[in-house]
């Protein structure tokens, strides 16, 4: 079924939850357009990495820079984490996310604050999370993946202090929306994850469950 008019998605959750496979097999499902908008801020944070000035970079962000190598680097991770605590950085990226949100077709964005912040009128909100263990467990198989030396031990210190800085900032915290569906894919296989997140979008649409 494809949609003519805007539909937004709100899926939020911590790192390595889910969140951003759950999102893309939902996009695919329905053929709504897919932001990530972690890359937003990995990207600005890539060229603060690099130099640069935080501000400036999320005013000056260009879609190309979210597909620039490098995104995906443990460092840049935690610099992401970081340059999201600037509450100037949020509020030059919001314009950027909200257009996004309401293109005509139907959009899914994927983040920590898109249901309760950045798209509060979203017609469906999902709140992916799963154990602190399973998380790390996940993130320590995709970095050794890539060839990174790391304990998986490290991983999960990494995703604590994440969290708790995510959890604690002042702008807009990662925090489930009051109205959101709460998705723990602690004990789920990343299909059954996906059917649940799609059969609350069915819903949304009203699409008979075959």
């Amino acid at each position: 079924m494809s949609v003519s008019g805007p539909f937004t998605v709100a899926i939020d959750g911590p790192a390595a939850s889910g969140k951003g496979t759950v999102s893309r097999r939902v996009a695919e499902q329905f053929g709504f357009a897919h932001l990530d908008t972690g890359l937003l801020y990995r990207a600005v944070a890539l060229k603060v990495l690099a130099g640069g000035d935080p501000l400036e970079a999320a005013e000056g962000l260009r879609e190309e820079d979210l597909v620039r190598d490098g995104l995906r680097g443990s460092d840049v991770a935690q610099a992401a984490s970081r340059v999201a605590a600037v509450a100037e950085v949020r509020s030059a990226l919001l314009a950027f996310q909200r257009q996004f949100a309401r293109r005509k077709g139907g959009a899914i964005l994927d983040g920590r604050d898109i249901g309760s912040v950045v798209c509060p009128e979203a017609e469906v909100k999902l709140y992916v999370t799963a154990t602190d263990a399973v998380r790390a467990a996940r993130r320590f198989a995709e970095m050794r993946a890539r060839g990174e030396d790391v304990t998986e031990a490290d991983v999960l210190a990494a995703l604590r202090e994440r969290d708790a800085r995510d959890s604690q900032r002042a702008a807009a915290p990662l925090v489930a929306a009051e109205d959101a569906v709460m998705l723990d894919t602690t004990e789920m296989e990343i299909d059954e994850a996906a059917a649940q997140a799609i059969a609350v979008v069915e819903r949304a649409l009203k699409i008979p469950r075959r």
